[in-house]
C-alpha cells in the first residue's frame, strides 16, 4: 500500500536481515528472490516501501538496500550448518545465524542478525577447519528502530573492520540491533 507513513527504516530492514537468514539456510529450496520495488522517486511514487530513493538530482540507499547489498556481495558456494547446542540459531536469544563456505576465494562467511536490545558475544568453532588469524567484520546496524537513511544523511552504512580468531575459534561481539558478516579466510 502506498503511504508516507510506510518507511524504509532500520527496523523494517533488520526484519529483512532476520528473514533472510531463513532464506539462506534452505537455500537447497529457495532457489530465487527479489526486492520490489526497487527505485521510486521522491514527489512521484506509487507503491512504498522502495530500495532506493530518488529526486531530480540525487539519490539515497535505504537501509533495505544495505541488507540487500551485504547479502549479494557474501553468497558462499556450500551452507554450513551453525547451530546453539544442536539447534539451527533462529530467533533464540534475539539471534538468528547462517554460514557459507565461498569455495572461490577460500573463506568461511558467516552472517549474524541481532534483534535484541543488548550486544551479544558469540564464539563459532569450525570443526576441522582452521582460519587466518584476523578476518573482516562488517557491521550494518542503529540504536535507534526508527531510524531512517534520507537526502541529507545516510545514517545506515556498512562499517568494516578487522577482528582476531585463535585456531579454529571465531569469537566477536555482535552489537544490539545490528547485521554483521564476518569473512576470514580458510587455510
Amino acid at each position: 500500500m502506498a503511504s508516507p507513513d510506510n518507511k524504509n527504516n532500520w527496523d523494517c530492514a533488520l526484519a529483512e536481515a532476520a528473514f533472510m537468514t531463513g532464506l539462506e539456510r534452505n537455500a537447497d529450496v529457495v532457489n530465487m528472490t527479489s526486492y520490489a520495488p526497487l527505485f521510486a522517486h521522491a514527489e512521484g511514487w506509487q507503491w512504498t516501501p522502495d530500495l532506493i530513493w530518488f529526486n531530480n538530482l540525487e539519490s539515497y540507499a535505504t537501509p533495505n538496500y544495505y541488507v540487500q547489498q551485504l547479502y549479494g556481495q557474501n553468497p558462499g558456494t556450500v551452507l554450513v550448518k551453525i547451530t546453539d547446542n544442536g539447534q539451527p540459531v533462529t530467533g533464540k536469544n534475539n539471534m538468528y545465524a547462517t554460514a557459507v563456505i565461498d569455495s572461490n576465494t577460500k573463506e568461511v562467511i558467516i552472517k549474524i542478525v541481532n534483534t535484541g536490545d543488548k550486544a551479544q558475544k558469540t564464539d563459532i568453532t569450525l570443526k576441522g577447519k582452521k582460519v587466518a588469524s584476523q578476518g573482516t567484520m562488517t557491521t550494518l546496524g542503529n540504536e535507534n528502530l526508527t531510524s531512517e537513511n534520507n537526502f541529507g544523511k545516510e545514517a545506515i552504512t556498512p562499517k568494516t573492520g578487522k577482528f582476531a580468531t585463535k585456531g579454529s575459534s571465531i569469537s566477536a561481539e555482535i552489537p544490539a540491533y545490528s547485521f554483521v558478516v564476518l569473512k576470514v579466510k580458510l587455510q
